[in-house]
């Protein structure tokens, strides 16, 4: 074999490593083998690097099944229709202001960030639970979406309680003054007219897709000022 080649071998055989070990930290058991702060006595004794590192694991895993559950079931189910002219701008959490880019991000104070992480994490709180019940309701809706949808509702809340121990740490035992939005669109997913109804749908994971993304950028910006002094 050729130098050329047994380079050609090597780089093949490190992307196939790379993938994998990709893949195994965006499972369920890569993710939650590790709870941000697994000491259940109210203390946490995780370094706060430690505590970032996991908190911006498990929010690119929420993103991760958001934009899968998205994906799959526009796919499925609304095909023909044009749903994101009308999603686009209709969040309810469109009330919080929130940076749109890296650049806005920057220019707010890792406290006010750090707030605002918790509540969209908290806005999300009653439409992820009734997301779940909701779609087991649906016609043939297919055991992966309503398994995502579960699994986001349950790390959306660890998260939450992973960045509040991390206020707490950064501000000496507060828990912060976050602001959230509150979600009022539980009828909507409920409506007989199936297009309606599916709209609703549409529109929630399409949210939710939104705001996971948001909140992994926010999170690395954090990382990246408060661990590594804006050494990034």
């Amino acid at each position: 074999m050729t130098p050329m080649s047994n380079r050609g071998a090597s780089l093949k055989g490190l992307l196939l490593v790379v993938l994998l070990v990709s893949n195994l930290l965006l499972t369920k058991e890569g993710v939650t083998s590790l709870p941000i702060c697994p000491n259940e006595s109210g203390t946490c004794q995780v370094p706060l690097g430690e505590l970032f590192e996991r908190a911006v694991r498990l929010s690119h895993y929420i993103h991760f099944l958001s934009s899968e559950m998205f994906n799959e079931f526009d796919e499925r189910y609304t095909q023909g229709r044009d749903f994101i002219t009308k999603a686009v701008n209709g969040c309810h959490t469109s009330s919080l202001t929130t940076p749109e880019d890296k650049e806005q991000t920057q220019q707010i104070h890792h406290g006010d960030l750090l707030n605002l992480v918790v509540g969209v994490l908290r806005s999300w709180n009653d439409p992820l639970i009734h997301l779940a019940s909701e779609v087991q309701r649906m016609k043939e809706a297919p055991k992966t979406i309503l398994w995502k949808a579960t699994e986001i509702e349950e790390q959306n809340k660890r998260l939450q309680e992973g960045m509040e121990k991390i206020i707490g740490r950064i501000h000496s035992g507060e828990t912060g003054n976050e602001v959230y939005s509150q979600w009022e669109d539980l009828p909507s997913l409920q409506l007989d007219d199936e297009d309606s109804r599916l709209f609703a749908f549409y529109k929630l994971m399409h949210c939710l897709r939104r705001d996971s993304h948001k909140i992994d950028n926010y999170l690395k910006v954090l990382r990246c000022r408060l661990i590594h002094d804006s050494n990034c």
